[in-house]
């Protein structure tokens, strides 16, 4: 099973508590750090149910549980307070991608509808010209001047190792094969995705475009990609992969490559949490 769940919701609610594929899962996404992270939500064999604490901490989203009441760093998984301080939630793959890309890849896919119960005006921002701001908001930290605290980042926590790939940067190379913590990867980026912290009305926001992280073998054969002609190929068939790792043309149509779990931050929000991320083509702090 798969699932989608439009930022147009979650930009007002920022969690969804759902089960996919029988497994209880939580969906998050927290717009004042551009973060958007899927967990298990299964802990001690127990089944907890989320919601915003409305607390920040280096202006990332505090949740809550409904069963030990105790708050949750949204970016890290981590309970921060309470009986299960230091209890870690299990990641899932969770990316942030274009509707049509999301439809291509997964037709046969539930996305999350506008019924929600709730009067909410979905489809307008709620943090109008925040992608433009000089400082973000409720932040009183210091910045990693290694970037610019607003930019869009790829930031990957592997094997001890943590890295970040600018958007800016990937708008330019958008194919990056790398290794993190001894995990080959391959971050790809596509245009084609809007911000949702842009202009007030959503449809109307500038496209940041979206980007992927993949295991770059299929099949227990490595594979090397390539961004050639406004597409994303890999060398030995020449098939095209999309930013959710499916290849849409070519011999290997239909295959998927193994997403790796991975952040679209904005790097202010990451560099707070994580000040050890060395940042892809610089040296590290």
């Amino acid at each position: 099973e798969s699932r989608a769940y439009p930022l147009q919701i979650l930009t007002w609610h920022e969690i969804v508590n759902d089960t996919v594929g029988g497994e209880p899962i939580i969906a998050t996404y927290c717009p004042l750090c551009n973060t958007a992270v899927g967990f298990r939500r299964i802990v001690n064999d127990q089944t907890l149910r989320f919601g915003v604490s409305a607390n920040l901490r280096v202006s990332n989203m505090v949740m809550w549980d409904d069963l030990t009441e105790s708050f949750w760093q949204q970016s890290t998984g981590e309970a921060i307070v309470g009986d299960l301080t230091g209890t870690h939630l299990d990641f899932l793959p969770l990316s942030i991608a274009s509707w049509s890309d999301y439809k291509e890849s997964f037709p046969e896919g539930v996305v999350l509808s506008r019924e929600t119960g709730h009067s909410r005006d979905y489809g307008t921002n709620p943090y109008g010209g925040y992608d433009s701001s000089s400082r973000p908001f409720l932040f009183d930290g210091p910045f990693d001047p290694r970037l610019r605290p607003m930019e869009r980042v790829v930031a990957l926590n592997l094997g001890g190792e943590r890295a970040a790939y600018s958007y800016l940067q990937l708008q330019v190379m958008p194919v990056i094969h790398d290794s993190v913590g001894g995990q080959p990867l391959v971050v790809f980026w596509s245009p084609g995705t809007l911000s949702v912290l842009d202009s007030s009305s959503i449809a109307n926001s500038a496209d940041v475009g979206a980007a992927g992280v993949f295991v770059p073998e299929l099949d227990g054969q490595p594979l090397s990609f390539a961004a050639e002609g406004g597409v994303i190929r890999d060398a030995g068939t020449g098939s095209v992969w999309n930013t959710l790792g499916l290849a849409t043309e070519g011999p290997l149509a239909g295959s998927r490559l193994q997403p790796l779990v991975h952040g679209n931050d904005l790097w202010f929000a990451w560099a707070g949490l994580w000040p050890d991320t060395r940042v892809y083509g610089e040296e590290a702090p």
